[in-house]
C-alpha cells in the first residue's frame, strides 16, 4: 500500500474542474511556472473551448434562418429586414478563424503534450467535450454562405466530420455497454448529452443533402442514446453529489438535446410534425423548470469561465427549434414564442463575447488555482 501510494504521488492527475483549466495536468509548481508562453496557452487549453466557436456558429445559423426568404414570406419580413445585411456574415467569418484557431491549437496540443490529451480522453467527463470540435464544424458547413448542400465540396466535408464522430461513438457508447468500469449508470454526468449532439447535428446536416437514410441512422443512434442518458441523469441527479457548482452550466444540456433532435427529425421528414412537436415541447418543459431554478447556478457563476458558453448555445438550439416551429405552425403565439427566444440567446451571446474578449488573461494566463471543493467526480483512479 505504501509503495502504491509513493507511485501515485509522481504520477500526475486531471482535475476535474469546469474553470480556468478543465482538464490540466497537475503539475510541480516550478515546471508549470517555467513553461514557455505557447506550452503554457496548450496546457490550459482544452475541448471544452470549441464551447465558444459551438455557440457563434450556432448562432450564425440561427441569423440565416431568420433572414430567410421562408420567414419573409410569412409576414415576417418587416421584423428582420432591418437587421444589418452583412450580420449574417459577420458571425460566420467570425466563428471560422476561431474554429481554426482553435483546431490548430489542440492539434499542436495533440503532438507536444499528448499525455494530456490521452488523459482528457480518458476521464468520463473530459472525453464528451470531444464531441465539440466536430459538432461545431458541421454547423459551419449548415451556415455556410458559400457551400451548398447539393455540392461535392459538402458531401466531403460531411464525411471528414461525421467520420470522427462514428469513431467516437463506436469507442464511448461500446464501453458505456460492454466495459464493467465505464457502465453509464457509473460514470454518467450531464456532460454526456454532448456525445448525442454530435449526432443530431450530423443528422441534421445529411438530412439538408437529401441523404434521409443516413440522417435517420445518426438520428436514431443519438435519440436512443439520449432516452438513456435522460432517465439514468433523472434518477441519479438527486442531490450535490451529482450536481457539482462548476458542472452545473451543462444542465442546459437537458433542454438542447431534445430541441436539437425537434429540428433535426424536422428536416429528416420536411415538416414539422408530432415527433417534432414532442421534443419542441419537452425542451420547453425543461427550460422552464430550470429557468424557474436561478440559485442553482448561483455558485457556478461566481468565476468567469468557458463553461458558461453552455448557456448560450443551449438556448440557441431551443431558438433554432422554436423558429422552425413557428414557420409550420403559422400563429402568433410560435412567432412570440420565437422573438422572445431568439432575443434571450442573442443578449446571452454577446453578453459572453464580451466576458471572454474582457476574461481572456484570466482563462489562459492566470495560474491562480480555483479552490476546489468536492465535485462529486469519481476519482482519477477510478475513471482511468
Amino acid at each position: 500500500m505504501e509503495d502504491k501510494h509513493q507511485e501515485s504521488f509522481h504520477m500526475p492527475s486531471i482535475q476535474p474542474v469546469m474553470g480556468t483549466s478543465l482538464y490540466a495536468i497537475q503539475e510541480e509548481a516550478t515546471t508549470t511556472k517555467s513553461l514557455r508562453p505557447l506550452s503554457l496557452i496548450l496546457t490550459r487549453v482544452h475541448a471544452g473551448y470549441f464551447g465558444i466557436t459551438l455557440s457563434i456558429s450556432s448562432q450564425a445559423l440561427l441569423w440565416k434562418i431568420l433572414s430567410s426568404p421562408v420567414n419573409s414570406s410569412q409576414g415576417l419580413h418587416h421584423m428582420f429586414h432591418k437587421l444589418p445585411s452583412l450580420s449574417f456574415l459577420l458571425l460566420w467569418c467570425l466563428a471560422f478563424p476561431i474554429q481554426v484557431f482553435l483546431s490548430l491549437l489542440y492539434t499542436l496540443k495533440c503532438f507536444l503534450h499528448f499525455n494530456m490529451v490521452k488523459q482528457e480522453f480518458k476521464h468520463h467527463v473530459g472525453v464528451n467535450y470531444l464531441f465539440a470540435p466536430w459538432v461545431s464544424w458541421l454547423l459551419l458547413l449548415q451556415s455556410s454562405p458559400w457551400v451548398s448542400p447539393d455540392s461535392a465540396l459538402y458531401v466531403l466535408l460531411w464525411w471528414a466530420f461525421v467520420t470522427p464522430l462514428i469513431a467516437l461513438d463506436v469507442k464511448i457508447y461500446g464501453q458505456w455497454f460492454t466495459t464493467e468500469k465505464r457502465f453509464l449508470s457509473a460514470f454518467a454526468s450531464t456532460a454526456s448529452h454532448m456525445t448525442v449532439l454530435g449526432n443530431l447535428v450530423g443528422a441534421r446536416t445529411a438530412a439538408l443533402m437529401g441523404w434521409k437514410e443516413s440522417a435517420l441512422c445518426m438520428f436514431s443512434l443519438g435519440i436512443i442514446h439520449y432516452l438513456v442518458i435522460f432517465v439514468t441523469l433523472y434518477q441519479r441527479l438527486s442531490g450535490e453529489n451529482y450536481s457539482p457548482p462548476n458542472l452545473r452550466p451543462t444542465l442546459c444540456l437537458f433542454f438542447a438535446v431534445p430541441s436539437t433532435a425537434s429540428s433535426s427529425w424536422r428536416s429528416i421528414s420536411g415538416s414539422f410534425d408530432q415527433p417534432s412537436k414532442m421534443m419542441f415541447y419537452l425542451s420547453l418543459f425543461i427550460f422552464a423548470s430550470l429557468a424557474c431554478r436561478p440559485l442553482l447556478f448561483k455558485r457556478c457563476m461566481r468565476r468567469f469561465n468557458v463553461a458558461w458558453w453552455v448557456y448560450s448555445f443551449s438556448l440557441t438550439f431551443l431558438a433554432l427549434s422554436s423558429a422552425e416551429y413557428a414557420h409550420d405552425m403559422r400563429g402568433i403565439r410560435g412567432k412570440g414564442l420565437m422573438l422572445a427566444l431568439s432575443a434571450l440567446s442573442v443578449v446571452v451571446f454577446l453578453s459572453l463575447l464580451v466576458l471572454t474578449a474582457l476574461r481572456l488573461d484570466q482563462l489562459l494566463w492566470d495560474e491562480e488555482q480555483d479552490e476546489e471543493p468536492s465535485l462529486g467526480f469519481p476519482s482519477d483512479s477510478e475513471s482511468s
